[in-house]
């Protein structure tokens, strides 16, 4: 059974603290979204994550969410895709939280996510 995937959020690499709050403020306006401060990024509502300093991905990463991340994961890994481990973020009880898949992919990293 091929697995639900849903947008989670668009994260934009900013160069620094200042252009990320700036551009999350913008965004907020323009979408009519609440901005929210993050330890490594600012948010405008939950559809945009700019990065405080540039992170995976030549533009930044989008972050997809899934009810089933170990399904999901060893679905990618039929299709021919390959996951960066050291990304992997795992749950107190050891189950997996969030991954990077490797590559680019236009100038966007992919983050996976449990739902």
């Amino acid at each position: 059974m091929k697995n639900k995937f849903e947008l989670e959020h668009i994260g934009i690499n900013t160069q620094n603290a200042e252009e990320a709050q700036n551009l999350a403020q913008l965004l907020s306006v323009m979408f009519n979204l609440e901005p929210r401060h993050g330890q490594k990024s600012e948010f405008a509502g939950p559809f945009f994550e700019c990065m405080k300093e540039p992170f995976l991905g030549s533009n930044g990463h989008i972050a997809m969410r899934t009810p089933d991340l170990t399904a999901a994961v060893d679905e990618l890994k039929e299709k021919g895709f390959s996951f960066r481990m050291e990304t992997a973020a795992y749950t107190e009880e050891g189950t997996l939280k969030n991954i990077y898949l490797d590559g680019e992919y236009g100038g966007f990293a992919i983050h996976i996510m449990q739902k």
